[in-house]
């Protein structure tokens, strides 16, 4: 009875990374071991498969998601090198124009239509408009959440901004969080074949795309449209 119970559950968490794994391994333990002591065959033998579709399962769905994950990566980067490349070339461009001889200009008649410029403005640190690029690039070119963007900003293995420039460049992208979390859901359901009930988990997850309930409410609103 034992192995039925642990394979139900097995099979009710097999879509989650790990936790499928997991409680599936128990399972299948438990209903070789009911097996082996000549418990009922019929319950015992009902577990362990269930346990083995919860592992199956749970590995399917950490593949998909890992594979997601490094395309999200390497799109990334990609974008990102696109970015620098352009604003290196904007850069020469406006190395240029400065040599160039400027044409004669009448003086202004009225020195107060110049705009007003704060001398006490302090100017935004090279990091923090770093940040703010790649959010941009990871907000509105590959539909991430702010806490996704946030926690890609920070890592190690993304970008290593500061908590500070991180915060930022959060605070100042300008993006659409709904229609992110709407094109996350449509991609896994077109890519990934995801159920109703797994994809707004999977848009909930802080190991998927981690958007808020609000905006994970809006995608499964308009998820059909």
């Amino acid at each position: 009875m034992a192995a039925l119970i642990v394979g139900i559950c097995a099979f009710a968490v097999g879509f989650i990374p790990i936790v499928g794994v997991v409680v599936g391994l128990a399972a299948v333990v438990i209903g070789i071991s009911a097996l082996r002591q000549r418990q009922p065959k019929v319950l015992a033998l009902t577990g362990a498969i269930l346990g083995g579709v919860a592992i199956v399962a749970s590995i399917a769905v950490t593949i998909g998601i890992a594979a997601y994950v490094n395309g999200v990566a390497t799109r990334a980067e990609t974008a990102i090198a696109e970015s620098q490349a352009e604003q290196a070339e904007q850069d020469e461009q406006d190395a240029a124009d400065e040599f160039t001889e400027p044409q004669d200009t009448e003086p202004a008649d009225d020195a107060s239509d110049a705009p007003a410029v704060d001398p006490n403005a302090a100017p935004v640190p090279a990091d923090y408009t770093d940040a703010l690029e790649s959010a941009d690039i990871y907000a509105n070119m590959m539909d991430m959440s702010k806490a996704a963007i946030y926690d890609q900003l920070v890592s190690e293995y993304g970008e290593g901004a500061s908590p500070e420039a991180a915060q930022y460049a959060i605070d100042t992208v300008t993006a659409d969080w709904e229609a992110n979390a709407l094109a996350t859901a449509q991609l896994y359901r077109d890519e990934m074949s995801m159920s109703p009930a797994e994809i707004r988990d999977q848009l909930t997850t802080e190991y998927g795309g981690d958007f808020t309930q609000a905006e994970a409410d809006y995608a499964m609103e308009n998820l059909d449209d």
